[in-house]
């Protein structure tokens, strides 16, 4: 995986090479935007690396130019391949401050339209109550990184406004086992489940559970994140993915709609979540 400064070479290496072989083939920055269909101030943010290319981007690029050797186009390809996905480790967070992380989870919420959460083993922090919020936050293992809970589970509590801005649409599709998976005390589990219930009530917010016992033809192997068409990012025990490629996005799209074929929607999930609920509170009799 890449650390950030890695990254940054990388994506600066990109924007040099392209801009190397733009004037190497004598193409002005206007003639080369014309041959592929974009604006000559993309042109430009690409080759001062102000603008990371698509991969597509890349090929549009490649294309306008004449006899570029295959090597050549293909070492580019898969730098800018590399360039699009971002690595960060939780422990690079740590310290920054995790609340920081907040901040930025924030800020791509309020430039985003359409959000699908995939939470096979967790619900996310915008469905949290605070005292399952504060559990989930606490380390468990001695090699996480130290953090300041309460100043992180705060930030995670105000991000959740914008579950009300209708402009905003949510889909957070569980399994049953993120449900379940008892990471606090009864009482709190209770609470969280009878919690994501009525937050499923929003008109622009569906909750939506794949129960245990039906038949799925796919594995879920990682919380992910689709923000628009724009980006994924993948959750890991180590860290976070950022993925560009829109390749990458159609993929995790296509496994997003697969899995929510396999779920329970509207009213059956909001009565699951409250069986659940009452489960969890049953075990205390």
């Amino acid at each position: 995986m890449l650390e950030p400064e890695h990254q940054r070479r990388q994506r600066k290496d990109l924007a040099e090479a392209l801009r190397g072989l733009r004037k190497a083939s004598g193409l002005s920055g206007e003639r080369l935007a014309k041959r592929c269909n974009m604006s000559q101030s993309k042109i430009s943010r690409i080759e001062t690396g102000r603008t990371l290319p698509t991969v597509v981007d890349v090929q549009l690029i490649l294309s306008a130019f004449e006899g570029v050797p295959p090597e050549v186009a293909g070492e580019l390809l898969n730098l800018a391949r590399a360039a699009n996905v971002d690595y960060v480790a939780w422990r690079t967070y740590a310290r920054l401050g995790l609340y920081q992380k907040q901040a930025e989870l924030k800020a791509l919420e309020e430039s985003s339209r359409l959000m699908r959460h995939f939470l096979p083993a967790i619900p996310t922090g915008l469905l949290h109550v605070r005292e399952y919020a504060t559990e989930t936050l606490t380390p468990t293992v001695g090699s996480a990184p130290a953090r300041n809970v309460a100043r992180v589970v705060q930030a995670r509590l105000d991000r959740q406004s914008i579950l009300d801005d209708p402009d905003r649409h949510f889909v957070f599709l569980l399994t049953e086992q993120a449900v379940r998976w008892q990471r606090a005390s009864l009482p709190v589990m209770a609470t969280q489940a009878l919690h994501m219930a009525a937050v499923s009530e929003k008109p622009n917010v569906e909750i939506s559970i794949i129960p245990q016992g039906v038949p799925v033809r796919g594995t879920p192997m990682n919380i992910f994140v689709i923000y628009d068409d724009r980006l994924v990012t993948v959750e890991l025990f180590s860290g976070e993915v950022v993925l560009r490629n829109p390749q990458d996005i159609d993929h995790h799209a296509e496994l997003f709609d697969m899995f929510l074929g396999h779920a329970l929607t509207g009213a059956d999930s909001s009565a699951f979540l409250r069986k659940c609920a009452d489960d969890f509170m049953r075990k205390l009799d």
